[in-house]
């Protein structure tokens, strides 16, 4: 189970919204390198960084940051999301040492983007699937798609993505526990890895997590709780490495 602290950008400082709402931000450090490193100490191996003032204008607005990032956490592995719309945008993240770039509106809005990116950047695409009441969520959660999620899901696991990242928006942010049916769910229904996002709160979330495991369930993406302190990131990959003992 692998546990991905989340960095979000806004105006290049590191917050967290509820529920994807822009009109509900709370600032929690204004130096997201400070943030990714302090992570990083404690033992992560991946993080997740979103940028999203990118998510809103349609491109990269924070990637200065994002580099910043990328150097200082070294051979960590960063997943980089927002506002990612063309290849270029792609490429110039790899190019700084993203490991995994993540597409959702783009996917969603022109499906075989993604079957371009994955022939074009093998082994570096994943699409996270941001959904409310069973529907994927665009343009930074302000509009729902028509298409549920286990469908698009399997049409870009035919395209070749690496994993697919599943948000429950109405969890996102607001403390409530993980949707660990829709996550097992979607997890069934491919054969790639699933991390689930949204709701992780404590360390119950975490072991919960652990027992999905083999359904699928690769890892979570973890942000509110760590910043408020309910769920400690070094005792969370302890439990972790105990369950698998």
């Amino acid at each position: 189970m692998l546990l991905i602290p989340a960095i979000d950008l806004k105006e290049g400082k590191c917050v967290r919204l509820r529920q994807g709402r822009m009109d509900d931000v709370t600032v929690f450090d204004d130096d997201p390198v400070a943030v990714a490193v302090r992570w990083v100490e404690q033992g992560a191996r991946r993080l997740h960084v979103v940028d999203l003032d990118g998510a809103l204008a349609g491109r990269p607005v924070n990637s200065k940051v994002i580099s910043a990032i990328t150097a200082a956490v070294g051979d960590v592995d960063v997943q980089v999301g927002g506002g990612i719309r063309d290849e270029d945008a792609i490429e110039a993240y790899l190019d700084t040492g993203v490991r995994y770039v993540i597409l959702g509106t783009q996917a969603v809005n022109v499906p075989h983007f993604v079957g371009d990116a994955c022939a074009e950047y093998p082994g570096h695409i994943i699409v996270g699937l941001d959904a409310r009441d069973g529907k994927v969520a665009i343009d930074g959660w302000s509009k729902l798609s028509q298409h549920g999620v286990v469908d698009i899901a399997q049409h870009f696991e035919r395209d070749g993505v690496e994993a697919i990242i599943y948000t429950d928006i109405g969890r996102d942010g607001m403390m409530g526990g993980v949707n660990l049916d829709g996550v097992v769910e979607l997890a069934r229904a491919v054969n790639i890895p699933v991390i689930a996002s949204g709701g992780v709160t404590d360390l119950a979330d975490v072991e919960a997590l652990c027992r999905v495991e083999e359904e699928g369930v690769a890892g979570a993406v973890i942000g509110r709780a760590l910043y408020e302190g309910t769920l400690d990131l070094s005792a969370a990959m302890r439990r972790v490495t105990e369950l698998r003992a």
